[in-house]
């Protein structure tokens, strides 16, 4: 008995600590041309999978960066998103291939035109109102 609520607590917390946000992952600044992004770094898997979901709110400066070991078609979708999100599809240079917006909450698959090794998520309209495009140049560390 004991080890069975032992282990029903287990998975409870785990439940819980699943519907957690990341917050604390790895920074990086990134430019946009004049715009400068403080871009969270999901790296890792486990970090990708979850991304920006159970996030409530997130400033307009921030974003996150995924980054995958080699180029490849990438594809993300909103499930337990909560936040309305743009997304780059961002080519090893820092070129932007394609962008997207995201409605939260949704299974819609956005995908990237190219192979692509980096994805960056802002705020949704984020890119939009500040005029930048495919063919814009993102700028910073990873693109070096």
């Amino acid at each position: 008995m004991k080890k069975s609520l032992a282990l029903a607590a287990a998975v409870l917390a785990f439940a819980a600590f699943a519907q957690e946000p990341q917050m604390n992952l790895p920074r990086v600044k990134l430019r946009a041309g004049m715009h400068v992004i403080d871009a969270q770094v999901a790296a890792t898997n486990e970090q990708r999978m979850t991304g920006l979901m159970f996030r409530q709110e997130m400033p307009q400066h921030e974003g996150m960066l995924f980054v995958f070991e080699q180029p490849s078609q990438q594809c993300f979708w909103m499930k337990n998103t909560l936040l309305p999100l743009a997304i780059a599809f961002v080519a090893d240079d820092g070129t932007i291939v394609n962008l997207d917006e995201m409605q939260p909450q949704t299974t819609d698959s956005h995908c990237s035109t190219k192979p692509v090794r980096y994805v960056l998520e802002m705020n949704k309209g984020w890119f939009a109102k500040r005029g930048i495009k495919a063919g814009a140049k993102l700028e910073g560390p990873p693109f070096k």
